[in-house]
């Protein structure tokens, strides 16, 4: 196998994905504001969303052996420009400078409808 599922402690998609995986120094990563612990995609304003999806972030970099120091690219998608401000504070408060590259992109929807935000990120292990 070209990668390794990461076992980050967050349940489990019920659907055909895993939200971390290591490929050699790599971790690939891809998170929304789901709980942890229910599985249960957490409704709230852009910061209460961007906050969980940060956590959970947290929690697969560090579950791989690495920071939130690691990510070198982040890829931010949300529903809404207006949300760019508040997904903003909160990154601010989670990610180390310098800042890794990322890409912010607002979308027509994300799959589940209480999403505002989903977090794509690579961190390298090396």
């Amino acid at each position: 196998m070209m990668f390794e599922v990461v076992n980050t402690g967050i349940v489990p998609s019920a659907g055909p994905v895993n939200g971390t995986v290591r490929a050699g120094p790599f971790l690939f990563m891809a998170h929304t504001p789901k709980d942890p612990v229910t599985g249960e995609m957490l409704a709230g304003d852009i910061t209460v969303q961007t906050r969980r999806c940060l956590e959970n972030l947290k929690m697969a970099v560090e579950a791989g052996g690495g920071t939130l120091a690691d990510v070198v690219q982040t890829r931010v998608y949300l529903i809404e420009l207006e949300d760019g401000p508040g997904m903003n504070a909160v990154y601010r408060e989670f990610m180390p400078q310098p800042f890794a590259n990322r890409a912010t992109v607002v979308v027509k929807a994300l799959l589940n409808p209480v999403m505002r935000i989903e977090i794509v990120s690579t961190a390298y292990l090396g």
